[in-house]
């Protein structure tokens, strides 16, 4: 049996020891992140999430304590700190490091309280209070890590979400008329967000008439080519009417290709005369 009632208060008693002695050791000129920072608020956050973890860890040497009870315990903290915004800036192996150095603080302490204890104990008890020690900072990396890397999914698919809305902005001109101005490469996931998000802009800003430019469009594959004209389909069924502006030869080649029809679609050269001809449709 590992837990030890004297170990255990040994290591408890050194909660706070152990987090100074730790911080200190930090190559904060070498890392990034959370252990980088120089806000006071960031370092007290990060010392105080340290400190708790050895609250908690210490508990693994408990006799009063379950296993089951001491998963759950610690699954807590690892779900709060896997999210914390400045850990999941922090690059993933610098975090393991310094679980690697915690874990040698634990295997250090195990050895002093053997040598100094007014009791002895066997190389096969210390060797047994060591396995426990890795074996569990085995199982909290393991799961810290796997909700970090969802947790980073989460955030990146967010802001994957806000750039392709912000690279396919509907500007409104005037009450109901808007512009989609398209730059840079479109592949087909990039297509699919620029057909829902202009739907749902169009809808919102209430626009009858949109021009939709595509002269900074490098270039697109078939796909796309029939993800923009399904997009002027979708939005003549809503009542707006589109025109389209810039068009490069390969790209009105690969529409003709799909056999996609222009015949409803205002076209113009740029985007100079597409606005030209909306100023004198009004006037009209």
């Amino acid at each position: 049996m590992h837990r030890n009632k004297k170990l255990y208060y040994f290591l408890v008693e050194r909660t706070w020891s152990l987090t100074e002695k730790w911080y200190e050791s930090v190559d904060k000129e070498g890392s990034l992140g959370v252990y980088a920072s120089n806000d006071p608020h960031v370092i007290h956050n990060v010392k105080q999430q340290n400190h708790e973890f050895h609250v908690r860890f210490c508990k693994v040497f408990d006799e009063t304590e379950s296993h089951e009870h001491f998963s759950a315990y610690f699954d807590e903290w690892i779900c709060a700190v896997s999210k914390d915004e400045e850990h999941l800036r922090t690059p993933i192996h610098f975090i393991l490091k310094e679980f690697f150095t915690t874990q040698d603080q634990y295997l250090d302490l195990i050895q002093e309280f053997a040598e100094t204890s007014d009791e002895i104990y066997s190389q096969e008890t210390i060797n047994r209070w060591n396995r426990v020690v890795i074996k569990n900072f085995n199982y909290v990396m393991t799961i810290f890590t796997k909700e970090y890397h969802a947790y980073s999914q989460i955030r990146l698919k967010a802001q994957q979400e806000i750039i392709h809305e912000l690279s396919s902005p509907v500007i409104t001109i005037k009450k109901d008329v808007a512009l989609l101005p398209l730059v840079g490469d479109i592949d087909t996931s990039r297509a699919k967000m620029i057909l829902e998000s202009t739907l749902q802009q169009c809808t919102n800003k209430q626009i009858s008439s949109l021009f939709i430019d595509l002269s900074g469009v490098i270039m697109v594959d078939t796909m796309v080519a029939h993800q923009i004209f399904q997009l002027i389909d979708t939005l003549g069924l809503l009542g707006v009417k589109c025109t389209l502006s810039g068009i490069r030869p390969e790209i009105a080649q690969t529409a003709i290709q799909l056999g996609l029809s222009f015949k409803n679609i205002r076209i113009k050269s740029n985007l100079a005369q597409a606005l030209d001809s909306d100023v004198q449709l009004s006037v009209q």
